[in-house]
This record gives structure tokens, C-alpha cells and sequence, in this order.
């Protein structure tokens, strides 16, 4: 397959989820919450909210932003925010939860490679991205590229997403870790034919193949310095928001799932932020 049929694959799998993800039957995202409580978070942004800091008056855009609960959540902690997918789907169902919650958010369709023809180079004092995005771009040197394009002097990335080694694991087997696909990056995707998503849908999915990339950690840190950015911190965390290893996890009272055996015995999830430099 070429690179176009990955990405469309890919893209139609995206289609479907979004509208499943966006049911107002408490199903998917259970986005009738954000539109109940318009003080409500989404589970991602509280969980970084320590290290996120003040936000207030920023203007951030959010990379493959899917249907904008996490977006608007960055609305509501004060940012300006702009939220950027490259599912039709995804943006029309994000357009119509903001007007429904009563957000203040644009949202553009596009893909990341493409996000530098779409939006303003230094445009932005954040850049955000969050869990389950690298994983459908192929090159992580391109992505850094595009954040450290969109980002003022001063500006900083903040992203939380599942570690390498959570991506690397075969979740099929449930009584131990089991590495089996590709930890570092590899131009070859890994493929898979799945009708579920990772959240209680309606439905099952028609589109079910789709194309993923894998990279180190060091690989993606690497990318960013190498992209001009400064490594602020980098906090690897023992969880992650939904159960990715069947029968091997139990969860918390923060809606965080750890594993039952050993929980402090291998990363799941990373917080990571960095900084544009301010022009001397």
C-alpha cells in the first residue's frame, strides 16, 4: 500500500469513531456531560492540569484534536484555542458540541503535515497534543518540524501520550507483558482489523483496518531538540485513561487504570513539555 491508502484507511476509520464518540446516549465520549456542566473537563486535561500551569489567555492549538472534548476543555481552563483533525467527521461533530456546550473554539480540518498551509507559523504559544496522536503519523522529525513551526518565540508543546513501550506490548496476552511489535520507528506501519474502539460505542465499526507508526521515547525527544525545541520536563507515569491491558489492570478512583501486579513497573503514559526559545 502507498502512503495515501494508509492515511485514507486510516481517515475512514476516524470517520466512524468520531460520530460513535460523540453519541449523546452516554456511550463513546459521553460528551452530553460537557454540555450538562459547563464546567466539566475531560479526564486528560485534569489529570495534566498540575503540570499544564496557567493557561489563561494563550492561544493553543490543539493537533489532532478528534471531536474537541479536550479542546474545549482548554477553552473553558481560559486558553483561545483552535483545534485541528484530519476527519471531516471529527470536526463537524467537534463544531456541533461547541455550539451546543457554547465554547468558544474554531476548529480546522486538516492533517499535521499539512497544518503549516493551514495556520499561521508562530501563531500559537501552545501546541497541544494528546494521548493515542503519534501513533498515526509516520515520521516523528516532520511533527516536530510543524510544532516548532506554529509555535511563538517562548511558545512550549505539552503533550501526554501512551509511552513507546505501552505501544510496543501485545495486549491479546493478559497474564504478562509481552513485547511483540516494533518499539522504535520504522517506516513500515503496523496494521490492524479492528471493529471496536477503546470506549463503549453503539455500534461496531465498518472501517476496520488502520495503520500505526511506533518510535522510541529517545526518538521522539531527539525530534523535538533536533526541531529547535528545549526539553523542559518529562514525567513518566504508571497509567493510563483507559484499560489497554485486558485483564491486567484495575482502576483508580482518578479514572486512571494501573496495572494490578507490580504497578510501578513499567511506564504507560509520559507527560512532556518543551519550549520554543525566545528570539535573542
Amino acid at each position: 500500500m502507498t502512503s495515501t491508502e494508509y492515511f485514507e484507511a486510516n481517515r475512514a476509520n476516524w470517520n466512524e469513531r468520531a460520530s460513535l464518540h460523540a453519541a449523546r446516549d452516554g456511550s463513546g465520549y459521553g460528551v452530553a456531560e460537557f454540555i450538562r456542566d459547563p464546567e466539566a473537563l475531560s479526564d486528560v486535561v485534569k489529570f495534566d492540569r498540575p503540570l499544564l500551569g496557567e493557561i489563561q489567555g494563550l492561544r493553543a492549538i490543539h493537533l489532532q484534536c478528534h471531536i474537541g472534548t479536550d479542546t474545549l476543555s482548554l477553552a473553558r481552563l481560559g486558553a483561545r484555542v483552535t483545534g485541528l483533525d484530519f476527519s471531516e467527521t471529527a470536526i463537524e461533530e467537534a463544531r456541533q458540541l461547541v455550539k451546543d456546550t457554547g465554547d468558544d473554539v474554531d476548529f480546522v480540518q486538516s492533517d499535521v503535515q499539512s497544518a503549516t498551509e493551514k495556520l499561521p507559523a508562530g501563531g500559537f504559544d501552545l501546541v497541544y497534543t494528546g494521548i493515542g496522536a503519534l501513533c498515526w503519523l509516520p515520521n516523528i522529525l516532520d511533527w516536530a518540524t510543524t510544532v516548532a513551526t506554529l509555535l511563538a518565540p517562548g511558545g512550549f508543546l505539552f503533550i501526554r501520550e501512551g509511552h513507546p513501550i505501552l505501544w510496543a506490548l501485545d495486549e491479546s496476552v493478559e497474564d504478562r507483558l509481552q513485547p511483540r511489535f516494533p518499539y522504535f520507528e520504522h517506516e513500515a506501519p503496523t496494521e490492524w482489523d479492528d471493529d471496536q474502539s477503546y470506549v463503549p460505542t453503539a455500534e461496531a465499526i465498518r472501517s476496520t483496518r488502520t495503520y500505526e507508526w511506533n518510535r522510541s521515547l529517545g526518538e521522539i525527544v531527539t525530534a523535538l531538540i533536533e526541531a529547535g525545541l528545549r526539553i523542559d520536563f518529562l514525567v513518566e507515569h504508571p497509567s493510563v485513561p483507559w484499560e489497554a491491558l485486558p485483564n491486567q489492570m484495575r482502576l483508580r478512583e482518578d479514572g486512571e487504570w494501573v496495572r494490578i501486579d507490580s504497578p510501578n513497573s513499567v511506564p504507560l503514559t509520559y507527560t512532556l513539555r518543551a519550549t520554543k526559545p525566545a528570539s535573542e
